[in-house]
């Protein structure tokens, strides 16, 4: 889908989803101090800056970008509750890349990825999305186990990729806009938030 095609469908954007007990929502200004941060700062050895994410935020209105967050609602009527997790998602031609995948560590192993991962191919697919990709730390196997329930599998490795001079295993995912990959969303969220 091109550029003017994203802008065209922007009015979709900003509709939140509920994935098992979480809210996913894209990403605004005021999550930033409202949890991303924080949550970015315990995440990686080298977070990106406050400035970072309100630039990748501000390109989100260019149809090149994604950012999501998941939230606990909270007790009582009308109450959000606390950013737990975001992601982000870039878009290339046909392609997204995933840029990021960050849980707060209370909620850890509680679904918070699996859901934002969720929104994130239903994101991608309505772009138009065919296949995405993403790097992940060679010695982060948990991710890794996720990334390969959604249909991700090993393509190569980034040498020293990472700040540490740790490798990346690329990982790709084609054929998303197929039904066998639908079936195996669906499989997903009724598995894990059922």
């Amino acid at each position: 889908m091109s550029v003017i095609e994203r802008l065209l469908r922007r009015d979709a954007d900003g509709a939140s989803r509920t994935i098992g007990d979480l809210v996913i929502e894209p990403m605004r200004r005021r999550d930033l101090r409202g949890g991303v941060m924080a949550i970015e700062s315990v995440s990686y050895p080298r977070p990106w800056s406050h400035g970072v994410f309100e630039s990748e935020i501000a390109q989100v209105r260019s149809g090149t970008r994604r950012y999501l967050v998941a939230r606990r609602p909270s007790a009582g009527a009308g109450r959000k509750g606390p950013v737990v997790g975001y992601a982000g998602l870039w878009f290339a031609a046909d392609e997204g890349h995933i840029t990021n995948v960050a849980v707060a560590p209370e909620e850890q192993r509680r679904g918070v990825a699996t859901a934002l991962l969720l929104g994130l191919a239903d994101e991608a697919i309505r772009e138009g999305c065919t296949a995405w990709t993403l790097e992940v730390r060679v010695s982060s196997t948990g991710a890794q186990e996720l990334y390969r329930r959604f249909g991700f599998a090993p393509a190569g490795v980034r040498a020293r990729y990472y700040e540490n001079t740790e490798d990346a295993i690329v990982m790709w995912c084609n054929d998303i806009q197929g039904a066998a990959y639908s079936t195996l969303l669906e499989s997903i969220r009724t598995e894990v938030f059922a």
